[in-house]
């Protein structure tokens, strides 16, 4: 443990596995108190074991992103076991399993995206906002992508404006609450392996495809979950007090503006 974020207690949003967990597990090290959430209730309860297995500085709760009464009432729970939450990561969202190609993209895949990544974030920063307003300090880290201001490799039209939203959000929410002492800033990573079906679609491109796209990354990988992570702790942390509403691009130089 190194201490940075001692004391502070972090909520981290679709968390269960992947690029969530590592966030997660990188607050946690880094010394907060870190309750994750996820629709997965099985895979959420064995993640926040495997942060800390006493479960004295972790919990994991199922919940729906877009169900605001479920938000306020793990809140609820938060501020009675813990406190007020000083750090809130917005991960849940992704591309969900849904079409890429737009003739394949059905209503109900642009409702799922859009609630999750963008409405999901939404409320649970109008949750937690009047909590830390409260404190007179707080950090909320979205996470956004690379598609959000460029365009999506593996992902559709429904995923990147989506991410744009949450960009939008990011920037609104943090000169409007930056009086009160909250910083808002969001991450947007590249393309990310962060579970199979990530791994799976990077596959599918073949030898060449993935050759291209490497080409155009200046330090010529992909990011590892633990380096966006990195970046998480960054903007959670006082070394970063004077920073808000911006758009952290962690992509290896593929987006050079």
């Amino acid at each position: 443990m190194n201490n940075r974020l001692e004391d502070r207690i972090a909520i981290v949003t679709g968390a269960a596995q992947g690029m969530g967990l590592a966030i997660a597990k990188a607050l946690y090290t880094a010394g907060s108190r870190v309750a994750i959430v996820d629709i997965d209730e099985e895979k959420v309860t064995e993640s926040a074991r495997e942060i800390d297995n006493r479960n004295d500085r972790s919990m994991g709760r199922k919940i729906d992103v877009t169900n605001k009464a479920q938000i306020h009432g793990f809140l609820k729970e938060i501020r009675t076991a813990w406190g007020r939450p000083d750090i809130l990561v917005n991960n849940a969202g992704g591309a969900l399993r849904t079409p890429h190609l737009l003739h394949e993209i059905e209503e109900k895949d642009w409702d799922l995206v859009v609630d999750v990544n963008l409405k999901g974030t939404f409320l649970f920063c109008q949750a937690v906002i009047p909590e830390m307003a409260e404190m007179g300090r707080g950090s909320i880290i979205n996470i956004s992508a690379l598609a959000a201001h460029w365009r999506a490799s593996l992902a559709g039209v429904q995923y990147t404006a989506a991410k744009a939203g949450v960009e939008g959000l990011t920037r609104q929410l943090a000169h409007d609450w930056g009086k009160a002492g909250i910083r808002v800033n969001a991450v947007a990573p590249t393309v990310t392996i962060t579970g199979e079906r990530v791994r799976s679609l990077w596959e599918k491109k073949g030898k060449e495809e993935q050759k291209r796209v490497l080409s155009q990354i200046p330090l010529g990988r992909m990011s590892t979950p633990e380096e966006i992570a990195s970046a998480v702790v960054f903007l959670a942390s006082d070394e970063s007090s004077y920073i808000t509403g911006t758009t952290l691009d962690v992509s290896g130089g593929r987006y050079l503006r």
